[in-house]
């Protein structure tokens, strides 16, 4: 199965494609969707008042991400699952989660689970976490609003502090030390192209961050790179975190939301209304700090 972490690279390098060809007008290319008729409400979602008459409201979250999202013991974990809860509690009412698998892209995703459904089983959300945030994308997908941003991640690099006493690593490093990345990563796209290839043959490739990691504080690598709060949740201590310019990463940093139906835009508006009364006051980046990550402000 596919990592959502992999998937939401991709995501990003797609978005930096779509952002260098359509720099001046996102949009002046692009020929509107038809959009869905005569869907029924079970199937494209339900207004505001009809969630907070039955209490509560659904929220698609990816399965096995941490810090992000996960299932312990039958119980729903991580930061996305917490903001979750937030949101649900403004509106007065529970929170249920559906754990997705990711799709081959981020428009497969949002139709899934949140404006068509999966093609055998399965129902689309009210809400769905972690959403990628990008002006050149939101156009092309007119089924859905894209709002509620509530975070930012960014790139950085772990390191083994015994490996590295005095200076910390930069990518010119590893030309000649081991480095771990999730593979098909941005991470790991960049760091194979980096410099015209002279580090590829010492990028070491798992299938997620967590086993990076793993591989990290296990001595099998000197070094790790992906997002901040994924090397943040993993780090033991012999290891730390640094963020060093990163020449030539035109998206080392992307701003994170959620996705909405288009057709329950009163929704929307008070799920964005519930995260921003939380970044005011707080809230937001206590969740991450509960988990002994950072909190990136997001653009809003």
């Amino acid at each position: 199965m596919m990592r959502g972490v992999k998937r939401l690279s991709l995501v990003v390098v797609g978005l930096l494609l779509a952002g260098q060809a359509h720099a001046a007008d996102p949009c002046a290319d692009y020929i509107p969707q038809e959009r869905p008729q005569n869907v029924g409400r079970d199937v494209v979602g339900q207004e505001l008042d009809v969630l907070q008459d039955q209490g509560h409201m659904l929220f698609a979250v990816y399965a096995d991400y941490p810090p992000y999202s996960w299932e312990e013991a039958g119980k729903a974990q991580g930061v996305d699952v917490e903001i979750a809860k937030l949101i649900a509690a403004d509106l007065g009412i529970e929170a249920r989660f559906n754990f997705v698998a990711a799709g081959e892209n981020l428009e497969a995703d949002l139709r899934n689970n949140i404006w068509v459904g999966p093609i055998v089983g399965g129902r689309i959300s009210n809400v769905m976490m972690r959403i990628p945030y990008d002006s050149a994308f939101k156009c092309r997908v007119e089924q859905v609003v894209f709002t509620g941003q509530y975070a930012s991640e960014s790139i950085a690099i772990a390191y083994d502090k015994q490996s590295y006493p005095d200076e910390k690593p930069v990518p010119a490093y590893f030309r000649f030390d081991p480095v771990a990345v999730e593979n098909d990563s941005i991470s790991d796209f960049y760091l194979s192209s980096f410099a015209g290839g002279q580090l590829a043959n010492h990028v070491q490739r798992f299938a997620d961050m967590g086993l990076a990691m793993e591989a990290l504080v296990g001595g099998q690598t000197k070094a790790a790179m992906g997002p901040l709060a994924q090397l943040e949740f993993g780090l033991n201590d012999s290891t730390a975190v640094h963020q060093p310019p990163l020449a030539g990463f035109a998206v080392s940093k992307w701003t994170l939301g959620v996705a909405v139906n288009f057709r329950y835009r009163p929704l929307s508006y008070a799920v964005d209304d519930a995260i921003n009364y939380a970044l005011q006051d707080g809230r937001i980046a206590k969740i991450y700090e509960s988990f002994g990550l950072s909190f990136q402000p997001p653009d809003r």
